[in-house]
């Protein structure tokens, strides 16, 4: 079903404490009504991602599971634009009651302010 070059794999994915300090500590920053993405260019050629939903922010777990699906799945469609980042996207109440096409155009904008900030400082690797 899904081609493998697309997948959501585990080097796609922060993992522990220590790489998502790695990011806090000094992290470039894109935020709107619905999420808030910092990101920090990593050592990798791949693109990265940890999330932060948080329950004070959508008290129901079916709604922050869904909102976990819908970022990992834009994130899965856009990692060739987002190579060499580390990213962490953090919910914001205003999330829990948008609709799956808002948070996906959120995100698409996101990613591309991402990308283009980050190209900005480095463009001699693109």
């Amino acid at each position: 079903m899904n081609s493998p070059g697309f997948q959501f794999q585990k080097i796609s994915r922060l993992g522990g404490a220590a790489e998502f300090s790695y990011i806090f500590e000094d992290a470039s920053r894109s935020r709107d009504r619905f999420f808030t993405v910092l990101f920090r260019d990593n050592e990798q050629r791949a693109a990265r991602l940890g999330l932060a939903i948080s329950r004070k922010n959508c008290r129901r777990a079916v709604a922050r599971n869904r909102i976990k699906r819908i970022i990992r799945e834009s994130f899965r469609q856009n990692q060739a634009i987002l190579f060499g980042l580390d990213l962490v996207v953090i919910n914001q109440p205003a999330a829990a009651s948008a609709d799956n096409g808002a948070m996906n155009d959120s995100l698409a904008r996101h990613w591309q302010r991402c990308s283009k900030q980050t190209r900005k400082q480095h463009p001699q690797e693109s």
